[in-house]
């Protein structure tokens, strides 16, 4: 199955483990990733609060590289790279006259061909089988799906699940034998792209999202966003630090998946997080 791919930044950065287990997943699953050629940063969590035009310029230009090169569908794993690009797309076919600017901007002709999905979307629809191809099944191990805020927001544009009542990655870690818990915190904000300049504010909301899941049994949090990642797994240190003491492995859901498929820990890049998580492959038993 031929599928466009967009990587974005800290997928091949600061976020390499969960491009790494993305890429080992889609061969496992035969998907044909074909990487946008040309590709440029989508702005993120920065753009659209600088500069409107620059914001939508960005993830533009990637899908009109993506219209030429022929892909229709493009798979973006990072929450906020999709969310950019899926935005973009929505703001463009809502402003006939906003589209002629952007695509004088980009020097490009988009005419709105591609769709753009993030993890959760491309798994429950390029992978309608999956619990027949895993091998490898979890022993119930508590999991806590944390969605954050990119991948459910705005409702009206992320229209794959219910914005305050998600279920679609608990369906998905069921099928992968795993006990997904049903906890309020799913959906709270981590912080986000605030990490560095505002550190003490990601370290208090992380810790609410940590203390609750440890609350209703977790053992192990699975997310699809390197930015939650990032805040509940670097920062879950500096929690430890000033609250009370976790050591919640946080999972990427395409490691989730992977392990399942029989693909060990280290090749998922399991071994690069800051709380051990490897461990959590030793919770599998044949399918």
């Amino acid at each position: 199955m031929k599928l466009g791919y967009y990587p974005g930044c800290s997928l091949e950065g600061t976020a390499v483990d969960y491009g790494i287990s993305v890429k080992k997943m889609a061969e496992a699953l035969g998907w044909d990733l074909n990487e946008i050629y040309d590709w440029n940063c989508c702005g993120a969590t920065a753009a659209h609060q600088t500069n409107h035009a620059l914001a939508l310029a960005l993830p533009a230009r990637n899908l009109a590289l993506a219209e030429e090169q022929g892909l229709t569908e493009v798979f973006a794993p990072c929450a906020a790279c999709s969310h950019r690009l899926i935005q973009t797309n929505h703001e463009l076919a809502q402003d006939d006259a906003l589209a002629e600017k952007i695509n004088g901007v980009i020097d490009k002709n988009y005419r709105g061909g591609v769709r753009v999905l993030n993890l959760i979307e491309a798994l429950l629809e390029f992978a309608p089988d999956l619990e027949s191809k895993i091998t490898m099944k979890f022993d119930g191990l508590k999991v806590a799906c944390y969605y954050g805020c990119l991948l459910l927001r705005q409702p009206k544009v992320m229209k794959f699940d219910d914005p305050e009542q998600p279920s679609s990655m608990e369906k998905i870690t069921a099928a992968l034998g795993a006990e997904p818990l049903d906890w309020p915190f799913r959906t709270e904000c981590c912080g986000a792209g605030l990490s560095m300049s505002g550190k003490d504010a990601v370290v208090d909301l992380t810790h609410k999202i940590l203390e609750n899941a440890t609350y209703h049994g977790a053992q192990a949090i699975v997310v699809a966003c390197p930015m939650c990642h990032s805040n509940l797994d670097m920062r879950q240190i500096n929690v430890n630090q000033r609250y009370s003491h976790y050591e919640i492995p946080i999972v990427y859901l395409s490691q989730m998946v992977g392990l399942a498929l029989g693909i060990g820990a280290g090749e998922l890049g399991m071994n690069k997080h800051f709380i051990p998580a490897a461990h959590i492959a030793e919770r599998l038993l044949p399918a």
